[in-house]
């Protein structure tokens, strides 16, 4: 029964929720697209809901006239897909909300409600765990691979759903709606700021916007540099139990334990490279995508990536900006390719050949400095982001278990 119940308007409580399952409250979509007439392929994402897959993948992946047993949905039903990740650990169960209907994969369970009235409440009973511990117990937890949750038709059928009556499931989903806007609103912020900072880094370092010393002059222009002028490779090996780190697009350099991201590292770890506090490490095939950052812990990493050594006086920080630029991810995306045997693979001794222009030291700290606030605003609001996700999160909890 869940721990947080709502009560009608003359403060009584309500009766307890019926205990039904899926076969109860949907019945299955069973047409099928054999014709191949309907080409808008629909993905099942645990973060974006069932979105056209072109908007998901920036790309079609069905492949042209192979999609004749991809099931036919439309507006109101509802999607199951067994494939887990972090936000949905046993898959994503949406609603289809689009005017054009769609196809999906055979891989997924397809359900129309029979009451759609119940529609609002059902989507975010999905959304919580009340589903996962009959999963668990009663489920193939390895299905055909590591990912996936091994679902029959039965299984899927026997899903337990507690459902209230029409108020006081109007009231929940009021209620879970007012969170929904926040967060809403909250992403928005965060994006506009990210989307600021963006704008920022493009007009600094095409030099749109110069700083000024602090008496108020003027700084020398910026000049081009090679990379090996301010860099060396570091070499060495793991010597044996060294903290294992990882490079990152979105953070640079972290500790694998802080990762949410299984540990796909060696058991024999004695080829991996040696990392020191403040040496910069990137992922010699992702840098083009702005894989690097500055270490802030001594470990060691894959051989997979470079490690990089700032030579006396050289700001590690400001370079770790200047490697996210436009520009700088350009000069890496071409330098990356064209090697036959090393496609995508930025070795150190391309990278230092390459040219930025990089101003004096003195403009140097102060662009670090500018984003150092930037960021630490940016990272404030996505924690007021993270932490009303983790409130709603555990009101569904409560609500639904």
């Amino acid at each position: 029964m869940p721990a947080l119940r709502f009560k009608d308007k003359n403060g009584q409580a309500f009766e307890a929720p019926d205990e039904l399952t899926i076969q109860d409250l949907f019945d299955k979509v069973k047409t099928t697209n054999k014709d191949g007439a309907n080409k808008n392929v629909i993905t099942n994402s645990a973060e974006h809901g069932l979105i056209p897959q072109r908007e998901f993948f920036d790309k079609d992946i069905a492949v042209e006239g192979n999609t004749s047993k991809y099931t036919i949905i439309k507006d109101g039903d509802f999607v199951y897909n067994p494939r887990k990740s972090s936000t949905a650990p046993y898959g994503p169960f949406n609603c289809y909300t689009r005017e054009e209907p769609g196809i999906v994969s055979p891989l997924y369970s397809c359900l129309t409600p029979k009451n759609k009235a119940y529609t609002p409440y059902l989507l975010y009973y999905f959304a919580s765990p009340a589903w996962y511990s009959y999963i668990y117990h009663n489920g193939n937890q390895g299905g055909a691979r590591h990912d996936r949750v091994g679902m029959t038709d039965d299984l899927l059928q026997g899903i337990p759903v507690l459902l209230p009556c029409q108020e006081e499931q109007d009231k929940i989903t009021a209620f879970l709606s007012l969170y929904d806007k926040r967060i809403v609103a909250q992403a928005s912020k965060v994006e506009a700021l990210e989307t600021r900072r963006k704008g920022l880094l493009q007009q600094i370092f095409s030099q749109e916007i110069r700083f000024k010393a602090d008496d108020g002059s003027e700084f020398p222009d910026w000049e081009s540099h090679a990379m090996g002028e301010f860099f060396t490779e570091r070499k060495e090996k793991a010597q044996g139990g060294e903290e294992l780190l990882s490079v990152t697009i979105a953070n640079g350099v972290i500790r694998q334990a802080d990762s949410d991201k299984r540990d796909n590292s060696s058991e024999d770890k004695s080829n991996y490279k040696r990392v020191m506090t403040g040496d910069m490490a990137y992922n010699t095939m992702r840098m083009w995508q702005g894989a690097e950052g500055v270490s802030y812990w001594d470990g060691i990493v894959s051989p997979a990536y470079t490690i990089i050594v700032p030579k006396d006086g050289v700001n590690a920080e400001f370079f770790m900006v200047l490697f996210k630029t436009y520009e700088a991810l350009k000069q890496f995306t071409i330098y990356s390719q064209g090697m036959s045997s090393d496609q995508w693979n930025l070795k150190f001794d391309i990278f230092a050949d390459l040219e930025f222009d990089v101003p004096c030291s003195e403009e140097q700290a102060k662009i670090v400095a500018f984003f150092r606030l930037l960021d630490k605003q940016i990272q404030i609001e996505k924690d007021k982001l993270e932490s009303t996700k983790q409130v709603k999160k555990g009101l569904l909890q409560q609500m639904f278990v």
